[in-house]
């Protein structure tokens, strides 16, 4: 079967105001007093979230599964079996989220599946809902745990150690999700993938500075993230003279400059952060004795990546004297490219429909970074209201919503029928 021509009309349309009414249905879910959205990763509200998504496409028929990292999968089946195109993205926030980023993705993905129902087309193969297991790493860190071991980045056993601040484990967490849906199928993670298509809000202001609706996501910049340690002596804060402390929080301070000096070098295109600053014992008369702390770093090139990293290093073991430095990678994901068939099928839907449209690069990362080495993956993003994401005031307009879920259900069909082996997808 040869590739659809998008520029031929009748393509079916989905329902922007059916996709918004789900949207706002799925944000009353964790809802927090200021608009914001608290559905953390395995959560209970993360599990009403999925039993509301299973329970939509249990009376279309769809096909709902789990794989034992928690990944749900939702699956409309082909006219022949194999290799599926995956579509979706996650459903859980951070702590003080919003009603979009990750959503809009699983919901945009829903209402292609809805939509195909409706209109009694069999695409050419299966297409499958996914809504990856702690893509936000805000609960459980590092995120995207779902897609790191679908894709054999982790093992089961490595996530499922991890302990939330209450201290407990994702394996616990996974436990209480079997339980939670028995009568669910479960799976071995990861199966054969014919592509990979993820709708999510930019998170970033270019599309709406530009007046834009849709952006054909070229690649997602490389990012890591390091745990530091820096080690001192605790001490009477009245009684220990200047001359002999080990203090921690002194030694931060010119750990904190030395790195951020170190990373300054890279370029203007460098992100550096320091976040989730622990001190302890924390105490208004207590010398600190230990200070950790995590560094997240991205860039577009991999090399200036790595050589920025080892700067980092470099730079926190000098300035800690006479405390000492333990400098932990936690994340190390490449810069990765999306495929360049796909992102033209994308802005050939958005002319077709007549949505202004650009190809641009993802600053934030994604699980479709871990999809991309399976098989053709491609993002498709929409603009948010001043690029504020990972926000209560986060928002998109309902047009651009419904104009994100069109190009996708086009682009989803274009895949479907498109032959991997001629390259039609690469």
């Amino acid at each position: 079967m040869t590739p659809m021509d998008l520029s031929q009309p009748p393509l079916p349309r989905i329902d922007g105001a059916r996709l918004w009414s789900r949207l706002m249905s799925m944000a009353e879910i964790g809802a927090r007093t200021d608009g914001g959205v608290d559905r953390q990763a395995l959560s209970a509200e993360d599990r009403a979230a999925m039993a509301r998504l299973i329970g939509w496409g249990e009376s279309i028929g769809l096909l709902p599964s789990f794989d034992t990292a928690g990944n749900l999968f939702l699956t409309l089946p082909g006219a022949s079996e194999g290799a599926t195109v995956l579509i979706g993205s996650h459903l859980d926030s951070q702590p003080t989220g919003g009603r979009f980023d990750g959503v809009f993705g699983v919901l945009a993905a829903f209402e292609v599946l809805e939509t195909l129902h409706d209109r009694g087309i069999v695409p050419p193969r299966p297409i499958t809902l996914v809504a990856w297991m702690n893509e936000e790493g805000g609960r459980f860190a590092p995120g995207m745990m779902g897609s790191e071991v679908f894709s054999g980045h982790r093992r089961l056993t490595q996530i499922g150690a991890v302990t939330d601040a209450a201290g407990v484990s994702v394996a616990t967490e996974l436990e209480r999700l079997a339980e939670a849906f028995p009568g669910v199928p479960r799976i071995a993670p990861g199966f054969p993938l014919h592509a990979y298509i993820e709708p999510h809000i930019e998170q970033a202001d270019h599309l709406e500075r530009e007046a834009l609706v849709i952006g054909a996501v070229t690649g997602i910049q490389g990012k890591k993230t390091y745990e530091v340690t820096l080690s001192g002596r605790e001490a009477h804060a009245g009684t220990e003279p200047m001359e002999r402390r080990v203090d921690a929080v002194q030694a931060f301070a010119r750990v904190a400059l030395a790195m951020q000096e170190a990373a300054l070098q890279a370029g203007p295109d460098i992100r550096f952060t320091i976040g989730r600053v622990e001190v302890l014992p924390n105490a208004p008369s207590v010398v600190p004795a230990t200070v950790r702390f995590r560094i997240d770093l991205r860039h577009p090139r991999n090399d200036v990546l790595d050589r920025t990293g080892l700067a980092l290093e470099a730079a926190a073991r000098a300035a800690a004297a006479p405390c000492i430095a333990e400098v932990q990678p936690m994340v190390d994901a490449p810069a990765n490219t999306f495929s360049p068939a796909l992102r033209r099928a994308i802005l050939r839907s958005a002319a077709a429909r007549g949505l202004p449209a650009t190809e641009l690069l993802s600053a934030a990362g994604h699980d479709a970074r871990h999809m991309a080495p399976l098989a053709p993956s491609a993002m498709i993003f929409i603009p948010c209201r001043g690029g504020l994401s990972h926000h209560p005031e986060e928002w998109a307009e309902p047009a651009h919503v419904a104009a994100g879920a069109q190009v996708l259900l086009d682009t989803c069909l274009h895949a479907a029928s498109a032959t991997r082996d001629k390259g039609d997808l690469s």
